[in-house]
């Protein structure tokens, strides 16, 4: 990696590369950040939305707010039909993701602590639960009590719902790159039929996982590491 790959490895604000079927050519650690809160095929529709009309490059101020990010600006450039290259600049405004703390954190079975969190909101709600879990997926590290609390929380944000679904799985083609390794990532993610309370999800911005919450869908990412 050069100079100016390391560069825009290390830039705090979203850089994505995209070719002419909007598959994603290359995107720097925190466009992966990102990634895993809004579909890629959105942030191509915006990148082509303020492309410029000819070959060559164009910054346009926006006001555009996805997930937990602001932005107030995107440049797009491309020299050439096969493909485009677009920057999100991040306001001052929006919540910085700092890199994840894998420190100080043990293998632990996710499935029984979902179990438990479940077993614990089961009493709490007259909600259907329904599971749909990966077997294959190994015991991993992870932060065992902030998980805990932050899946009761989540529970909690469902609790007038009639039917709460929750799978794990494993992202497939999906990784984060963490102190220059990457990771595969394990999604759990928790569904309704209501919309979230999101005012009683709280997030540590340097928790070992990422927090997510879009309607009646919240989603907890966190890296495989075995």
């Amino acid at each position: 990696m050069n100079f100016y790959e390391d560069w825009v490895e290390l830039d705090l604000n979203p850089v994505i590369s995209f070719s002419s079927t909007s598959k994603i050519l290359y995107s720097n650690s925190e466009a992966q950040f990102l990634l895993n809160r809004i579909k890629q095929k959105e942030l191509y529709d915006l990148t082509l939305k303020y492309a410029p009309k000819s070959f060559g490059v164009e910054t346009s101020y926006i006001d555009l707010t996805i997930q937990s990010y602001t932005f107030y600006a995107i440049t797009v450039k491309y020299d050439n039909e096969d493909e485009i290259h677009m920057k999100l600049y991040k306001s001052t405004m929006a919540k910085k993701e700092s890199t994840l703390n894998i420190k100080n954190i043990n293998s632990t079975n996710i499935f029984t602590l979902v179990d438990l969190a479940i077993s614990t909101n089961k009493i709490k709600t007259d909600a259907t639960y329904k599971k749909n879990y990966d077997p294959s997926i190994p015991e991993f590290k992870l932060d065992a009590s902030l998980f805990i609390k932050t899946l009761n929380q989540a529970f909690e944000a469902f609790k007038n719902s009639v039917d709460i679904h929750c799978s794990i799985l494993l992202k497939i083609g999906e990784y984060i790159k963490i102190e220059g390794k990457k990771y595969s990532l394990i999604t759990v993610k928790i569904t309704s039929d209501k919309d979230a309370e999101k005012e009683l999800l709280q997030y540590k911005q340097d928790s070992s996982f990422i927090l997510s919450c879009n309607k009646n869908k919240i989603t907890i990412d966190l890296p495989l590491i075995i």
